[in-house]
């Protein structure tokens, strides 16, 4: 299964668009928030794609969690924008609260930096942002079980 992971588009709802089309083997799209709108339009255009979003620090009035876990092809994930767990100071707390959750894939954003490790058991990724110059964005690859995590440029 492929999953494609985004976040921060910060009103740039055409660039988000284009990545998803782009990306057409991806069956689940995963927003890590900060553009809930784009968010939301986005997956309208794509009724066949499982969308599965968290709200971001600018995300002030919309619907969707702080914070999201799904079991997914077998692997925990946990999902967040980043801010609550002050990802621009370290991730220690974002480690700390995912491994109590027992995740086996940590997905945040905010920092807007592109971010893949594998470490105490846990693939923790932030895709960047999906915003026009600095476009990043993450792919997860799982395949019998086993898990391949990535990030590129768009555009």
């Amino acid at each position: 299964m492929k999953i494609l992971v985004v976040s921060d588009s910060h009103g740039d709802y055409r660039t988000f668009n284009d990545l998803v089309r782009s990306q057409s083997k991806a069956e689940i799209v995963i927003f890590l928030g900060d553009g809930a709108e784009e968010f939301n339009d986005v997956r309208m255009n794509y009724p066949e794609k499982l969308f599965i979003g968290v709200k971001g620090n600018n995300d002030w009035s919309c619907s969707l969690p702080l914070c999201e876990e799904r079991v997914i092809e077998g692997k925990k994930f946990f999902m967040t924008h980043g801010h609550i767990e002050h990802v621009k100071y370290g991730l220690d707390m974002l480690k700390e609260k995912a491994k109590s959750h027992g995740a086996d894939i940590v997905l945040f954003g905010h920092t807007h930096i592109p971010h893949n490790e594998y470490d105490g058991g846990m693939y923790i990724l932030n895709p960047g942002s999906i915003r026009r110059f600095s476009c990043s964005y993450g792919v997860i690859d799982i395949q019998n079980g086993q898990i391949l995590t990535n990030t590129a440029n768009f555009l």
